[in-house]
């Protein structure tokens, strides 16, 4: 009896990052459980190594007829009782069996790719609430967020290897290079931060446009872009605070990761953000779109070591009672128990 995950997306970004940390974590915990995915060598490689089987299928558009009963045959070999989609594009290519469908949604998505399905899993309560009104019925949606680990044996990132003093205040993003994540605001809130180096981790279609920006505000010499990044702990280690001023963010992982490394955060009170953060308790929110609020935010942080230290101890004690591995991996566990798959 297993349980068979499907990705269709061959991106880098959060939730295929995260797909790979449950995944993993699911099976130390003993999960017998298979994946279908995109071709992607690395996340076919970081599989193997947790030694999870896979199988790449095309999971192409409206016009591909071969996923779906590929992804039949592979169910069967691997007797699935439970197959989980992870986003639109897996779910319109997880086939009807004798296994039950999940969907798990990271953000607002079309539910015509889920119906048929037995369950829904949002990853907050904001988005199992928006499905339930959507008309989805509401025993048969459940909120599992995600978890967050820190490595107990990695510690931070040289800055010197990303020229960058050891004494100049340290400003950490992370997510795509997407107008949703608004960097724009990040480097406009550096113009008011003189002694502030920022590094954005990411990739996106964005990047040209906000290198150029950077130049035209002066602030070039002190931003560093460091594209994707597969050492994202030693990121949150080496940083004095995390920016988070994303315009549109269902969830706020960064939030969690941050949380989990003793960083504390100064985020946007976008969804996400919202829901999370209890604002000047376990971290900053401030208004949508203002580069001056959220240098405030961080002059605020730095100037204030007492209050950092409030919000990276309570943040610290958030993840470990709502966000710990052990926590979130019971969650997925007892559902899965619930469909006959563990």
């Amino acid at each position: 009896m297993s349980v068979l995950h499907l990705l269709g997306t061959a991106g880098d970004g959060g939730a295929e990052t995260y797909f790979v940390d449950l995944l993993t974590a699911l099976r130390r915990a003993g999960v017998s459980e298979a994946a279908a995915i995109r071709h992607h060598p690395g996340r076919e490689a970081a599989l193997k190594a947790a030694g999870i089987p896979a199988k790449v299928l095309g999971f192409g558009g409206p016009l591909d007829v071969l996923t779906k009963p590929a992804a039949a045959g592979y169910a069967r070999l691997q007797k699935t009782k439970l197959a989980l989609a992870w986003m639109n594009r897996a779910a319109r290519h997880t086939p009807k069996g004798p296994w039950a469908r999940i969907g798990r949604l990271g953000g607002y998505y079309n539910l015509k790719y889920y119906q048929g399905f037995e369950e829904l899993v949002a990853n907050t309560e904001d988005i199992a609430e928006w499905i339930v009104g959507q008309g989805w019925p509401a025993g048969r949606v459940r909120c599992i967020p995600n978890f967050a680990t820190a490595p107990p044996d990695g510690g931070p990132l040289d800055r010197a290897s990303l020229e960058t003093p050891n004494d100049a205040p340290l400003l950490l993003a992370m997510g795509r290079l997407h107008d949703s994540k608004a960097h724009d605001v990040s480097l406009q809130a550096l113009t008011e931060l003189p002694d502030a180096y920022l590094w954005i981790a990411g990739v996106g279609p964005l990047e040209a446009k906000l290198k150029a920006m950077a130049t035209v505000l002066g602030v070039a010499g002190r931003v560093r872009f460091l594209g994707w990044r597969n050492d994202p702990s030693a990121l949150y280690r080496a940083a004095d605070v995390c920016v988070f001023p994303s315009r549109y963010e269902p969830l706020g992982n960064v939030v969690i990761q941050a949380w989990a490394h003793g960083l504390p955060v100064v985020a946007a009170a976008s969804q996400g953000p919202r829901a999370l953060i209890e604002n000047g308790r376990d971290g900053l929110l401030i208004p949508v779109d203002d580069p001056g609020a959220l240098a405030e935010g961080v002059r605020s942080v730095l100037a204030k070591p007492k209050l950092a230290a409030g919000f990276t101890a309570r943040g610290l004690g958030r993840v470990a009672a709502e966000f710990s591995e052990t926590a979130v991996v019971a969650q997925w566990t007892a559902l899965f128990s619930d469909y006959g798959a563990a």
